[in-house]
């Protein structure tokens, strides 16, 4: 696979085969873009199961926090790494030992995140793996939305507001 680029006909059908993510490195911070994501996918009508090890117990977004990939109720098609290059290695070992049991059949690296030997590895266990690209955006790209750039989002408007 050349993970310098992907087609779209790839990435369209690793995110319509995919219902349910374990997000890796999900934050409880509003203002963090892990944050901006897991509610896009939500809202998209995908079930994410945020995983962090220091808010293990609480909620993001009325979602349980989970501590590591293994407290993750299966089954879930993807695991969605919002860590640095570097970790992303024991992540993606971490995917690959589980799939087999939680079904996890795609790993998704965030933008910027990156580890081509970890890609590999996950690859000849017969895992997809996309890298440097985020589900949010190319969701939106895909689909013809763009109310990630805050068009058509209802939040920005060049309608006049009307004077009560």
């Amino acid at each position: 696979m050349n993970h310098d680029r992907y087609e779209d006909d790839f990435i369209l059908d690793v995110l319509e085969r995919t219902r349910t993510v374990a997000m890796v490195g999900a934050s409880p911070k509003w203002n963090r873009p892990s944050y901006f994501v897991m509610k896009y996918l939500l809202d998209r009508g995908f079930e994410v199961h945020p995983v962090n090890p220091r808010a293990a117990g609480d909620t993001i977004l009325g979602r349980r926090v989970y501590g590591d990939l293994d407290e993750v109720p299966g089954p879930f098609e993807m695991v969605d790494v919002f860590r640095n290059s570097e970790a992303a290695g024991p992540i993606v070992d971490d995917a690959i030992r589980l799939a087999p049991d939680k079904g996890i059949r795609f790993v998704w690296m965030q933008l910027t995140v990156r580890n081509d030997e970890a890609a590999a590895r996950a690859e000849g266990a017969g895992l997809q793996v996309v890298m440097n690209r985020c589900p949010k955006i190319e969701w939106s790209r895909l689909h013809g939305e763009l109310s990630w750039g805050g068009i058509d989002s209802g939040v920005v408007t060049s309608r006049r507001m009307r004077l009560r």
